[in-house]
């Protein structure tokens, strides 16, 4: 009955186009801000603390990211309409001689981004973008299988593979080893067994390492990469520098950790450059180191 029911709003929701998204994820945003009180004022509190921002801005900021995360949740309903023509009437490319230097990159590719801007899009735009190459993106599957079972329909194409977080190592590693790449969202709260602690917009949170041994396993070059909303229907891809995982020197903890950072520093830049975009309602800092640890930043 679930499934049927998804399915249902589903098709109804593949009929919107741009604009009607924008204007009722914005109104759904708002409808979040009343509904959710303690995540409002979680997000006030944190962009006052982390970001020192007035209560003024603070609260004006989160009002605008509630917005954009109502966007973002209704976006997954536009994934098929990333094509050529959303790239040449819709997307602008930030810096083009990156994205020409990543689809000549012939070595594995680690790309790693945040639930900042138009993430929903991230994948289709990555599909589009490297064309012939192997490709998967990571999620975190929801509790609701039948939601899952839908998210990840509306989510796939022909050359990209959507893979279960869970158990999702020995894939991943098969497919960059082959040459192909590897997305994932690095930003969310983990497990004390998944995470390496590390400072985030100045406070120790949990780092998911996955992607970081994973791409040390497979000789990766780490990518990191963003999709970010500008005036009314645009979007702009944002391609920061890389890193080559076979020139990261210490132990083999070091490196991850160090991997890791790096992806960490470079959704935090964005996020402060940005925080409008970001997803201000997640616990982000939930998971917390035991009691008794200290960070050592790995040497340079």
């Amino acid at each position: 009955m679930k499934d049927l029911l998804y399915a249902s709003l589903a098709a109804w929701g593949l009929g919107w186009g741009f604009e009607r998204v924008r204007t009722r994820g914005e109104a759904l945003g708002r409808l979040l801000w009343r509904a959710l009180p303690q995540r409002r004022e979680m997000a006030c509190e944190a962009m006052v603390r982390l970001l020192g921002l007035s209560p003024e801005k603070a609260r004006a900021t989160a009002l605008e990211s509630f917005q954009h995360n109502g966007r973002s949740f209704l976006e997954i309903l536009l994934a098929h309409r990333v094509d050529p023509r959303f790239v040449r009437e819709r997307l602008r490319i930030v810096d083009p001689p990156s994205l020409a230097a990543l689809q000549s990159q012939e070595r594995p590719l680690v790309c790693v981004s945040a639930h900042l801007g138009a993430w929903e899009l991230l994948a289709p735009v990555f599909h589009l973008l490297l064309p012939g190459r192997e490709k998967q993106i990571v999620v975190r599957r929801p509790r609701d299988l039948a939601l899952h079972a839908l998210t990840t329909r509306l989510r796939s194409r022909p050359s990209l593979e959507v893979v279960d977080h869970r158990n999702a190592a020995p894939r991943v590693l098969r497919c960059l080893r082959r040459g192909g790449g590897a997305a994932f969202l690095v930003d969310h709260n983990t497990s004390t067994s998944e995470a390496v602690f590390l400072p985030f917009l100045g406070r120790i949170a949990a780092v998911n390492k996955g992607p970081a041994l994973l791409a040390l396993r497979a000789g990766a070059v780490v990518q990191p990469l963003f999709l970010l909303r500008e005036g009314q229907g645009g979007y702009a891809l944002y391609l920061e520098p890389t890193l080559d995982t076979r020139a990261v020197t210490g132990t083999h903890d070091e490196k991850i950790q160090k991997i890791a950072l790096f992806y960490t520093q470079v959704v935090e830049r964005m996020v402060r450059r940005h925080p409008e975009q970001w997803y201000w309602l997640h616990k982000r800092w939930k998971t917390q180191p035991p009691e008794g640890w200290t960070y050592s930043p790995p040497e340079t």
